[in-house]
């Protein structure tokens, strides 16, 4: 694709994006912001999937563990600053992330996959069942995270539009924060890790250190889109650390095609637009849901967005 057509066409994108809490109704403006923020959770689990070769079925912990941060950080009847609680929450969620990746980055291939399960598993039975984190109930978020410019304007994330304008924002962000990092050296790296793990070790780099820092950066993530998903609902539960958000998200990062930066973006946008055209059409939407998700696996294996941008493989 022509690169001045495509810039254009990003722009046009952007600018749509940014006019729709003016023209949207509240729905739509809610609807919005939830695709933005699972469009950061799958580009961080897209980091380790697609361009270092990590599957992992346990990614939900730190998505989920972010929001447990943010609650037990807001006391009730007072706000907590918005940046320090989200700084909070990813350095919290980073710590978790390095005790996870120096365990499951031991294994490799299947038992990799199932080390990730069954770290994401004790998280959830640990949550689900101790009273401090609220049971199965979860806990509860009276006061949202707020921020105050000087006394001359206020962030207000009960604010459909200022919380879908900050979750475009840190989408932005995200994602340049990705492509910068995977067209640099270290990037280099970690996707020839995912080519030929034993060639790049043969190389004189040590493979355990960059997969535990690319483990470490995309728990990290995963903590925004955490963070972010707790402030909307208003409460976390531990369904949030399940297998069950983690495997979602891989089937997200498959239909847009992993190991490009577009990829969680298409993925997650069609299958959430899917999944709600199929719950207003029947009741067995997964049926359908899962049906799509398989032709597309079996017909366009670089998912949606080898369709019509073909991936760049960057050099290794």
């Amino acid at each position: 694709m022509n690169a001045v057509f495509r810039n254009a066409l990003l722009l046009v994108l952007l600018l749509m994006l940014i006019l729709i809490p003016v023209f949207g109704e509240r729905f739509y403006v809610q609807f919005a912001s939830k695709i933005l923020i699972m469009i950061i959770f799958v580009s961080s689990l897209n980091l380790l999937v697609g361009f270092t070769g990590l599957v992992s079925l346990g990614h939900a912990a730190f998505f989920g563990s972010s929001g447990y941060v943010l609650a037990i950080l807001s006391p009730i009847g007072t706000s907590v600053n918005l940046f320090v609680a989200l700084l909070a929450s990813m350095l919290c969620v980073g710590v978790l992330g390095i005790v996870f990746g120096a365990l499951v980055l031991r294994t490799k291939g299947i038992f990799f996959i199932m080390s990730t399960l069954a770290l994401g598993e004790m998280l959830f039975y640990f949550l689900h069942d101790t009273a401090f984190a609220g049971g199965s109930d979860g806990i509860f978020i009276y006061d949202r995270p707020s921020f105050d410019l000087f006394g001359w304007w206020q962030l207000d994330l009960s604010n459909a539009s200022h919380f879908y304008y900050l979750a475009l924002i840190l989408v932005c962000l995200v994602l340049m924060l990705i492509k910068r990092i995977m067209n640099s050296p270290f990037g280099r790296v970690i996707s020839g890790i995912r080519v030929n793990e034993h060639r790049t070790e043969a190389l004189g780099y040590q493979t355990y250190k960059f997969k535990l820092v690319c483990f470490v950066i995309a728990s990290m993530i995963a903590a925004i889109s955490g963070f972010l998903a707790a402030v909307q609902f208003g409460v976390v539960n531990p369904e949030m650390v399940g297998w069950h958000a983690s495997g979602h998200a891989l089937m997200m990062v498959i239909l847009g095609g992993k190991g490009s930066i577009l990829g969680p973006v298409l993925g997650t946008t069609t299958l959430m637009l899917i999944e709600e055209i199929f719950q207003a059409a029947t009741k067995h939407w997964q049926l359908l849901t899962g049906i799509v998700v398989v032709l597309v696996a079996l017909f366009f294996p670089n998912g949606l967005a080898g369709l019509k941008f073909p991936k760049k493989r960057l050099k290794t």
